[in-house]
Formats: structure tokens, C-alpha cells, sequence
């Protein structure tokens, strides 16, 4: 049996591991969390990212190694270079990891992007917000999420503030984009070059968290423009697996937001709502099998379950629901689980979220 290793334990590797029973896979994931979710799926080696020993572990047992969250040290992926094939790349790691770094690749793309300047003191933030103009966000270069590690400045008073309370580590200062609404792309590569490409997804999102995704998206300008950068994206980085591209739509143009070099929550409608998975097609290209099918089945609704789960997860259900439960402890603002339905319609659609969001009591 083919054995698959994932760094990192969370929700999206316990959907990896469920997608890969019937491909007869065999999964052991690499997390320091006690009771982790992916612990339903497979094996556990617990013990710290960059734990060489268990890297080691990890190698040893694995056929392939992936991972599914992109704050992974670089150096676990170096470490393992030559000892098991591991995807996605480094490369395409080490750019999502830092968001100067991921804007400069973009621009060299000629994927277009709000306007940027690198920030590294207070009077470098001045100066970015003369010449980017106000409003603008201010973003810590590495290991934000979720809207965590961003300030908004408004006014010039705000450019202080916001120094003292993120100036301790590289920064970028971003255009504030006055977006219609958020979009994101997704597709699979191999290491051959096939490549399968999703739907394109409206998201909305609250307090920096995805809350609601739909697909798919009727715009066929905007989804060509997506997909022509995605594919882009994949041909620089040489990839091998599932990437997601988020983007604004603001003026009937589209502007890169950021890339993830892994499966992602704006695609866990494709479980119910494609021909395969999301989940199914990252297994299937860092295998190298034959990729699966991406079209819609439907038109597809997913509410992410926030700090609670629904009290009243029968009439979700009946709602027209499906409600994965991630078996986390409950906290204020995690991530506990998603709802997904799929309709015959956009206004069947649409107004099952509806229901969905009274029940859920957002």
C-alpha cells in the first residue's frame, strides 16, 4: 500500500487522508498537537515541525511527502530533499511564505496586483503611505493568516500606531482595495505538466475569515483572466499539486491577493460540489496518477462553521446541507467545521445559504 506523508495535522489533512481511502492509500501525518484532526485519517508522529529526528520518521515510512498548511519550515523540506519526494515544491513555499517576495513574482508574471512598497522603519511606512496613497493595509511579511498580522491605516495618525504595533519584523504596505467582491481559482498539476483547473468561486469574507464560498462563478471574462494567471503560476513554479490563487475584482479587472501552495478552504466545496475533489486531484498529482475531472456538478454553497458549531445540526440537513465536523475543541474563532450544499440553481442555491446562516446564527 502506498503511504502518504503530511506535515502538518490539521482539518485539511484529515480531509486529504478521507479522500485518499479510496484511492487504497495509507496516510501518517507529522504534528506537535495533541489529538490533532487528521488523527482520524491516519498514523501520527507528534513531535515538532523541524524535528529531524522525526522528519527522519517521517521519510522513512512515506512514499511521498506532502504537506498541508504553508507556515512549514523550509528547512523540514530541505532536510528532506533526496530522502523521499516531496510536494509541492520549495520554491512555491518559500515565496507564499513572504509576501514581498510572493507580489514580486506576481509582477514578474505581469499577474496584476495592488500597489506595494516594502516597509522596514517608520519613516519607510510614511513614505509608502504618500506614495501608495491612503487607505492602505499594512501586512507582517511572513506567517499571517486570517487577517491576523494586518493593520489598516486610514489617516496619517494611523501610520504610528500601526508601526509600534507591527514594527518588529519585515513588512509591506499594500493599496487598500476597493474590491466588488473576492475570488479564487484553483487547479492541480503534475510533475508532467497535466493540469486540471476548478471552477472560479466568489468568497466572502469576516473579521479576515473565509465565511461563505459559492461556485461557480458565471463570468467568463473573469474566469479566463483567473485561470490564465493560475496557469502561469504553476508553469513558473514547476508545481506538483493543488494551488489556490485569490483574487479582488474590482472594475471589471482582476488583482492577485495571494497564492496557497496547498489544498484550501475556498475549494471544500469541490467534495459534494465536482467530478473529484480537490483533496482527491492534490493526492492524485503528487502520485502522479491521472488527474480527475473539475467540473461543477451543481451550483455549490459552503459555510464555514466559526467558534461554534450549529446547535440545531438536524435542521441544517434538512436545509439541504452537509456538515463536516473537524472534531476540534470549541474556541472564538477557530475553524470547527463546513457545511456544503448543491443545487440545481444559484437562486436554489443562494437562498439554501440563507436558511443556512439563520441556523447557524451568525
Amino acid at each position: 500500500m502506498t503511504t502518504v506523508g503530511v506535515i502538518g495535522g490539521g482539518q485539511l489533512g484529515r480531509m486529504l487522508g478521507f479522500a485518499g481511502r479510496p484511492l487504497d492509500l495509507d496516510f501518517v501525518f507529522l504534528e506537535p498537537a495533541a489529538d490533532p484532526p487528521a488523527a482520524a485519517a491516519g498514523a501520527v508522529i507528534r513531535a515538532a515541525f523541524d524535528s529531524e529526528e522525526a522528519l527522519a520518521a517521517l521519510a522513512r515510512r512515506a512514499d511521498v511527502v506532502t504537506y498541508e498548511f504553508e507556515n512549514v519550515p523550509a528547512a523540514a523540506l530541505e532536510f528532506l530533499s533526496g530522502k523521499v519526494p516531496v510536494h509541492p515544491p520549495g520554491p512555491a513555499l518559500t515565496s507564499a511564505q513572504d509576501r514581498l517576495r510572493e507580489k514580486e513574482l506576481f509582477a514578474d508574471l505581469e499577474i496584476p496586483v495592488p500597489a506595494y512598497r516594502a516597509v522596514d522603519s517608520e519613516a519607510s511606512l510614511t513614505a509608502a503611505s504618500e506614495a501608495i496613497g491612503l487607505p492602505l493595509v499594512l501586512k507582517t511579511r511572513r506567517f499571517g493568516y486570517d487577517g491576523k498580522g494586518q493593520a489598516l491605516l486610514r489617516t496619517p495618525a494611523d501610520v504610528a500606531p500601526a508601526w509600534q504595533r507591527l514594527g518588529d519584523q519585515p513588512l509591506i504596505a499594500e493599496a487598500f482595495v476597493g474590491f466588488e467582491r473576492e475570488l479564487s481559482v484553483i487547479g492541480a498539476r503534475r510533475a508532467d505538466g497535466e493540469t486540471a483547473v476548478y471552477p472560479l468561486v466568489e468568497n466572502r469574507h469576516r473579521d479576515g475569515i473565509l465565511r461563505v464560498s459559492k461556485a461557480p462563478v458565471e463570468d467568463r471574462q473573469a474566469e479566463e483572466s483567473a485561470r490564465r494567471y493560475l496557469l502561469a503560476l504553476l508553469e513558473r513554479l514547476d508545481y506538483v499539486g493543488v494551488l489556490a490563487l485569490e483574487l479582488f475584482q474590482a472594475g471589471g479587472a482582476l488583482l492577485a491577493n495571494e497564492f496557497a501552495p496547498r489544498v484550501h478552504n475556498s475549494g471544500h466545496w469541490t467534495i459534494e460540489g465536482a467530478a473529484t475533489s480537490q483533496f482527491e486531484n492534490h493526492l492524485r498529482a503528487v502520485l502522479g496518477l491521472p488527474l480527475g475531472e473539475t467540473r461543477a456538478l451543481g451550483h455549490a454553497g459552503m459555510v464555514n462553521l466559526i467558534g461554534t458549531l450549529p446547535a440545531r445540526p438536524r435542521e441544517l440537513e434538512r436545509a439541504g446541507f452537509r456538515l463536516h465536523d473537524y472534531g476540534k475543541m470549541a474556541r472564538p474563532g477557530r475553524k470547527l467545521g463546513h457545511a456544503t450544499t448543491v443545487a440545481e440553481s444559484a437562486a436554489d442555491r443562494d437562498g439554501r445559504l440563507s436558511e443556512a446562516l439563520k441556523i447557524i446564527e451568525y
